[in-house]
């Protein structure tokens, strides 16, 4: 309502204004309003991108290409919200059948989701009253499952109609979720100075304590978009401990866990992921699987 008025917007970083009006020593909101006033007037706030609502382009609708516009990001990130959700209410049921079961004696023990089912039905067998009991929570869980195939799916749908989702699935370790997750935090590539400032904003890069002579340099600042770091995180440790195929991304990763472990090679692969996604997606290119780069023959 604003924006239509043409009137300027600005959504402040909430942690940052915390640090501000920390100071003051009674809390109210008279107080909070006259710091945040403060804070405009001084230029000491800290914007924060709001992402968009609808996604609408020339280069997604025109005349050659009549297919509808791509789902804003707040879309996007609802769904990836919801879907995920889902299977974590879907694990949780699981896990708690576990612990039911284990309280008699009857271990589950590793098992498929497929199969998870029959197995519980297989240990409850020939006692009623437990088998009761587990038929209400395995109905339960089938729903969550179903609903959760039902939005997968969607997403599925919706990466494979979506160019830069595709592109940015040629990567190693990156899949229909990361893509579409690293595209709906993103949001505007043009917004980062480079692509080295994407690690930084998602909380992947080391954080910093100085002090006189001391100076020294901490774990990561897990600032930013907590699901998008994970994925991230997720699939650098598939690229390093289950990918098959040589690229020079896993070679630069293995000579870091060769120096400095497994474990911080992998949060620095993460960070070099949403750094090599950032620029593919701004130069309109695919992942290339050796630095060098293919000369065209001549003519």
């Amino acid at each position: 309502m604003l924006k239509h008025r043409r009137l300027p917007v600005v959504c402040i970083e909430t942690r940052h204004a915390k640090a501000y009006l920390k100071a003051q020593i009674n809390k109210t909101d008279r107080n909070d309003a006259r710091g945040i006033a403060q804070m405009m007037r001084v230029n000491l706030f800290r914007p924060v991108h709001v992402k968009t609502r609808r996604c609408f382009s020339i280069a997604s609708f025109s005349a050659k290409n009549r297919r509808p516009p791509a789902p804003a990001s707040q879309k996007q990130r609802a769904l990836l919200t919801a879907r995920k959700l889902l299977q974590g209410k879907a694990i949780a049921i699981e896990n708690d059948i576990r612990g039911l079961l284990r309280n008699f004696g009857l271990k589950v023990g590793a098992v498929t989701a497929l199969k998870f089912e029959q197995r519980i039905r297989e240990l409850v067998e020939g006692m009623p009253e437990l088998s009761e009991l587990m038929e209400v929570l395995l109905e339960a869980r089938r729903t969550l499952r179903e609903q959760f195939t039902g939005l997968h799916r969607k997403l599925l749908s919706i990466v494979r109609d979506d160019a830069v989702c595709r592109r940015l699935m040629t990567v190693p370790g990156v899949g229909a979720v990361t893509a579409l997750a690293f595209r709906a935090t993103i949001d505007v590539p043009a917004r980062f100075r480079n692509s080295k400032a994407v690690g930084a904003v998602l909380g992947l890069t080391p954080a910093q304590h100085q002090s006189g002579e001391s100076s020294r340099a901490g774990h990561i600042s897990l600032c930013g978009d907590g699901m998008m770091r994970t994925l991230l995180y997720e699939g650098a440790q598939a690229v390093l401990t289950r990918s098959v195929k040589w690229s020079w991304l896993k070679a630069w990763a293995m000579k870091i866990a060769q120096k400095r472990g497994l474990k911080r090679a992998t949060v620095a692969l993460a960070r070099r992921l949403a750094v090599v996604m950032h620029r593919m997606w701004v130069d309109g290119t695919e992942f290339r699987w050796t630095k060098e780069e293919t000369v065209p023959a001549a003519a």
